[in-house]
């Protein structure tokens, strides 16, 4: 017989039993994981640890498994081999809904929302609460505003998804998460399409969803935020865990050094090339509302960069010079000669080419292959009497292909199977393939990984050494700070100013971009 106080005391939980169960250290555990596709093995016997309560980053090239194995986690695909440990229970998920079950939720780099339904909604999708027969329409929006307001942000949750912020989509995402009773929450690029000022607030809210005990895998490119909010960072290369390590000790450096599998020397490549005559000069381009009177020239090697806010009207000027928009005003000059761009065929005929910011949705057709998505837009050049030639079409694509060097097992891939820096690759092929002289990048290395930005930095050189004009447009300002000979700055769609190569800084850019006079269309 137990003394009565020691039951008591055992009772209320003040004095072990040792039959207790420990808690793990581990949130997820997953051990030996391998999976393969054909022709590639996109994980080989991979094991990754989060600690409870953590930020733990995950970083490596596009490629390199970090999609595959979270999507492992998240029951959208199945491993070959391997074990999946949550809260010390093993599991196999079949779908994303087992996944949910165990409180794993999974923010995708582009959203998974339905634009034309509300917030609220897409929250509760497939899974909305009935009252006596009755969609309880009250108790749905009063439950989804209460997830919203509790992450900070001030919106109502019966506003539909296409009237809403890129940050506000990502809150409705985040809450619809949360709505599962999500302990676990994978963040796949989720800055990606938010402002500076939306990214510091979703790194409030990240550590107030950490100070809750939910723990958050965060997967980006942008070292500077594995720093920022993360204390354990997992390196993946070639479908292999290469390291883990607490955020304080280690370095960027390094971090890159085994992303690539060797070391990048400097993070801006040098250019050996100084600009010549003029190729493009553009005198009081306007578009109503967007561009307001802009004047600059553009000369042949050059790279010129376009820094600015967001809405600073950087694209919208892009798209007036190549004709993918109409501008209202101005006289745009090619080579001396005074041309009409009305559409983009014109840019085109005026050997201008735009790589825009979004190559999914207007860079790529992403279920042709690499051969014709290279050779598309200049079909001549690979046909004969109006016939085209299948074997020149994939001479062509595979002499662009071996010299921008894109990863491929063959100009047959689907370019939807390709990682972003091939898919930017491609893109950049098919405009050298239409031989432009004038090339503007938009974004250009948006979403891909430090190794894969190195490469286009060094075909951007290339391409400025063989003679080609670049307009460079980036909200990364330390890109454009290390990649232009020269800086226009715009705000609200007005040219504030230039900046040459040794007046450049990102104070001086700011400082101009704050400028409260009208700033300067005029070329300088």
């Amino acid at each position: 017989m137990y003394p009565r106080e020691l039951i008591i005391k055992v009772l209320l939980g003040t004095i072990k039993t040792g039959k207790e169960k420990k808690i793990p250290d581990y949130i997820i555990e997953m051990k030996g994981i391998t999976k393969t596709f054909p022709g590639v093995i996109a994980l080989d016997n991979v094991s990754f640890s989060v600690a409870r309560g953590s930020v733990h980053g995950l970083v490596g090239e596009n490629g390199a498994g970090k999609s595959t194995l979270m999507k492992i986690l998240n029951g959208v695909e199945f491993a070959d081999k391997g074990e999946i440990i949550v809260n010390g229970q093993s599991c196999r998920f079949r779908d994303t809904k087992e996944a949910q079950a165990k409180g794993i939720g999974f923010i995708f780099q582009e959203f998974n929302l339905i634009n034309t339904l509300t917030a609220a909604e897409n929250i509760y999708l497939n899974r909305l609460k009935v009252s006596r027969g009755k969609i309880a329409w009250r108790q749905i929006n009063l439950e989804a505003q209460s997830l919203i307001d509790n992450l900070g942000f001030n919106f109502s949750v019966t506003e539909k998804i296409k009237d809403l912020s890129a940050a506000q989509k990502q809150l409705v995402e985040i809450a619809k998460a949360l709505s599962f009773d999500a302990k676990i929450i994978v963040m796949d690029e989720p800055t990606s399409s938010l402002t500076t000022n939306e990214i510091n607030k979703l790194f409030e809210i990240i550590a107030k969803l950490k100070n809750e005990g939910i723990t958050i895998i965060y997967i980006s490119h942008k070292l500077e935020e594995i720093f920022s909010i993360c204390e354990t960072v997992t390196v993946i290369r070639d479908g292999k865990i290469i390291d883990t390590q607490p955020v304080k000790n280690i370095t960027k450096d390094r971090i890159i050094e085994l992303m690539v599998g060797r070391s990048v020397d400097m993070e801006f490549p040098k250019r050996n090339v100084m600009p010549g005559e003029v190729v493009l000069d553009v005198d009081n381009i306007t578009r109503k509302g967007l561009v307001k009177g802009v004047s600059f020239n553009l000369k042949k090697g050059e790279v010129l960069g376009f820094a600015g806010l967001v809405g600073s009207g950087r694209t919208e000027l892009a798209e007036a010079l190549f004709g993918a928009e109409k501008h209202d005003d101005g006289i745009i000059i090619v080579k001396g000669k005074k041309v009409a761009i009305h559409s983009t065929y014109d840019g085109k005929n005026n050997s201008i080419g735009l790589l825009t910011e979004d190559r999914k949705e207007t860079g790529l057709i992403l279920d042709y292959n690499i051969a014709k998505n290279i050779t598309i837009t200049n079909l001549a050049k690979v046909s004969r009497h109006g016939i085209l030639r299948n074997r020149l079409e994939k001479q062509f694509a595979q002499e662009y292909t071996d010299e921008l060097d894109i990863r491929t097992p063959s100009i047959n891939q689907l370019t939807l199977n390709l990682s972003g820096g091939n898919q930017q690759k491609v893109v950049l092929a098919k405009w050298l393939f239409s031989d432009v002289d004038i090339l503007i990048l938009d974004e250009p290395t948006r979403g891909i990984d430090v190794g894969a930005k190195y490469e286009i930095y060094l075909l951007i050189n290339k391409l400025a050494e063989q003679g080609k004009s670049i307009i460079m447009i980036s909200s990364e300002l330390p890109e454009v700070l290390g990649m232009c000979d020269r800086v226009i700055v715009l705000n609200a769609g007005v040219k504030k100013g230039e900046l040459l190569k040794n007046e450049m800084s990102a104070e001086a850019v700011m400082h101009m971009i704050m400028r409260i006079d009208g700033g300067s269309g005029a070329k300088t």
